[in-house]
């Protein structure tokens, strides 16, 4: 039937010395999103895993189911657990994913990929911990070690441990709209979107117990998002000098003030461009761009689509 809602078959691939709590994302992040997703788990050889705690996961497939798949999750091992060349029983198993098939890696998993060559001259993502190691071993991969996570078109790559909720989440907002994702991350109680990356959890010296932050002034500005702010009615918001506020910005978020309140503002169109009938220009004025040429400009540097594009595909999604 024309009508019948398509479900994606998510594989999660688990590799000895597992983490449990980056195996369990998949199936929560996706099992939360009304039915849109199917999600298998296996391992390179059918039997029982063992993970970095003092047990052992079974799992009920094998890795023939790989190939049925339309995304595959392979999720991350304590570093000891990373090898130095692809296992053959790995190597075997990732062999049979579909070549149109989407592949994900959590955390260190991002070795695994690279080490099978499908990160071969892509830009990546993995632990800012491991950085180096990886940089050393894998020259030929664009890596990035300020985001959360790296979306390359068919391979996806995230940071460490809890990003692997950001990447699925992403993975629900690209295929069926903000709205689903949203709703997924309200049941998981998880932010939507997480601003910044992996800088504001790099080790720092710890702040004098006095020091003020900007997680006030941030929640100010989502509040006046159509309003014209600049770089002074933040600092002055947050009582504090230019300078001084956007240090602390960018340690605190990982990111400018000023791309900050862009994103935020990309974020916004994209839910009324799901949402609403709002024509692009109002939309632009609603979350404080100067015009809609502005908003298309912004959006498509964001996300590699025109509103009405988005707007298309999101809505048609969501009938």
């Amino acid at each position: 039937m024309s009508g019948e809602r398509q479900v994606e078959r998510v594989v999660v691939l688990a590799l000895d010395g597992v983490y449990p709590f980056e195996l369990g994302i998949p199936s929560r992040i996706f099992g939360a999103a009304d039915g849109r997703y199917e999600v298998l788990t296996c391992s390179v050889d059918g039997q029982p895993v063992r993970t970095c705690a003092d047990f052992t996961i079974g799992v009920e497939h094998g890795p023939e189911v790989l190939a049925t798949a339309g995304t595959v999750v392979v999720t991350s091992m304590t570093p000891s657990h990373i090898p130095a060349e692809l296992p053959a029983e790995v190597a075997a198993a990732l062999a049979r994913i579909r070549p149109d098939a989407r592949i994900v890696s959590i955390c260190t998993a991002a070795f695994v990929l690279a080490a099978a060559g499908l990160l071969d001259g892509r830009r990546a993502t993995t632990h800012w911990q491991l950085t180096d190691a990886f940089r050393q071993r894998y020259p030929q991969v664009e890596l990035d070690p300020d985001v959360l996570f790296v979306d390359d078109g068919r391979v996806l790559t995230s940071a460490g441990a809890a990003s692997g909720v950001d990447i699925c989440l992403h993975i629900v907002r690209t295929d069926h709209g903000s709205e689903l994702a949203n709703a997924v991350a309200r049941r998981c109680v998880v932010p939507p979107f997480r601003d910044g990356g992996q800088a504001q959890y790099i080790e720092q010296p710890v702040p004098d117990s006095g020091t003020a932050g900007t997680a006030a002034t941030r929640a100010w500005a989502l509040e006046r998002l159509d309003e014209n702010l600049t770089l002074a009615d933040l600092a002055g918001h947050a009582r504090m000098s230019l300078r001084t506020f956007a240090r602390r910005f960018n340690d605190e978020v990982g990111l400018s003030p000023g791309r900050w309140i862009v994103q935020q503002r990309v974020a916004r169109a994209r839910q009324l461009l799901e949402s609403s009938d709002l024509s692009v220009d109002q939309i632009a004025g609603q979350v404080g761009f100067a015009t809609g040429a502005s908003l298309r400009q912004h959006l498509h540097a964001a996300i590699g689509v025109s509103p009405q594009a988005y707007r298309r595909t999101f809505r048609t999604a969501a009938r």
